[in-house]
């Protein structure tokens, strides 16, 4: 999967799960976020860019 806010390739664990989170948009759809953005980026910043 790619991070919905800088597109990188998010890795993930050996059963398949994110090393990240999903972040919910003002619609409530999921999206992925990887760590990188989470540190950058505060959780109100993250819902306006998705």
């Amino acid at each position: 999967m790619k991070c919905s806010i800088c597109s990188k390739k998010i890795e993930t664990t050996f059963l398949n799960k994110l090393i990240g989170t999903y972040m919910k948009n003002d619609k409530g759809k999921r999206k992925p976020v990887c760590n990188e953005c989470q540190k950058k980026h505060t959780t109100t910043e993250l819902k306006e860019k998705l």
